[in-house]
């Protein structure tokens, strides 16, 4: 019985540390209608900025800084801003799938820096030693895990209430006019390109906090945590739970982390070993199945984008 509780806490902090990029990309795609192909990019500079702000110090490996918590968070949601902010300003004028594809080579660029610039990143062996928050404050693993998990909740809370409040706002309201037609929003005197930025780098800080929460909950970074198949796994959360749905992108996080998880140990048991080196494949393919089958049968999600019609519009 303990196994299985330690488990499930152990599953719920890293599908609610996912969600907390899910919704980053939710108010990108789903409230702007950005198409931002290098999720997994913008994870690694929050995830290595935690580990440079609150790791040990390290020989002939930059960082050492040992600062708090709370202010590697804050470090790793600002770096991911600026470079957000960078990028946007470069990219944000391509529509479509020309987005897509230089957002997709920006994360491959972040990739291969983290994986040679040795004195920043520490190159193929990452980083290690990153406290984790929770282990001062008691003892056992699960009792560790237990009080991270609370602090994921009260991470992911927070920003789930301040996505809720902003989308609500009118410059929320602004951006579901920017995705619908922006030569109309344009037309009122609104500025489509600084607002899609803004929302670009608000959803870029969010990708890095989750990357940060990660690596402190792992205690261990490298460059192969960040390969394009984490930009693939966030983009299907958010689809399967629905876009423009603050609560589908939690909901899309949960589900398919369980699928992923629950496939490998599957797949552990079942493949023969031989072949057990493509189970990561037979991951990817069959997270790719659940894709497909649910832009066919339900292409709004499990919990789609709320409409608000009026009941004199009812037919």
């Amino acid at each position: 019985m303990i196994g299985v509780i330690s488990y499930l806490v152990f599953f719920l902090i890293l599908a609610l540390i996912f969600s907390i990029a899910v919704l980053g990309l939710n108010l990108q795609w789903g409230y702007t209608g950005l198409f931002n192909a290098g999720v997994a990019g913008f994870i690694a500079v929050g995830a290595y900025t935690m580990a440079i702000m609150t790791g040990p110090s390290r020989e002939a490996v930059m960082g050492g800084f040992e600062l708090p918590f709370v202010v590697g968070l804050l470090g790793a949601m600002c770096t991911a801003g600026f470079a957000a902010l960078v990028v946007g300003l470069i990219t944000l004028r391509l529509k479509d799938e020309y987005l897509a594809v230089a957002t997709f080579g920006i994360a491959v660029t972040i990739q291969l820096v983290c994986l040679n610039w040795e004195y920043v990143t520490g190159g193929t062996l990452g980083l290690i030693s990153i406290p984790n928050p929770a282990k001062p404050l008691t003892d056992g693993p699960l009792a560790q895990n237990s009080v991270f998990l609370l602090i994921v909740v009260g991470v992911g809370g927070i920003a789930f209430w301040s996505l809720e409040r902003i989308v609500q706002s009118p410059w929320g309201r602004m951006l579901k006019a920017i995705r619908e037609d922006a030569d109309a929003a344009a037309s009122l005197g609104k500025s489509p390109t600084r607002i899609r930025l803004e929302s670009f780098v608000l959803g870029c800080m969010l990708m890095g906090l989750s990357g940060a929460l990660y690596v402190a909950f792992i205690g261990y970074v490298s460059p192969s945590d960040f390969l394009p198949i984490v930009t693939f796994q966030i983009w299907t959360m958010l689809i399967v739970g629905g876009s423009a749905n603050n609560r589908g992108a939690v909901l899309g996080a949960i589900i398919v982390w369980g699928v992923w998880t629950s496939s490998g140990y599957v797949i552990s048991k079942l493949v023969p070993t031989e072949i057990q080196a493509q189970g990561g494949a037979m991951q990817a393919v069959l997270i790719g199945l659940i894709l497909v089958l649910m832009l066919l049968c339900r292409p709004r999600g499990l919990i789609g984008e709320r409409m608000n019609v009026s009941r004199h519009a009812r037919i």
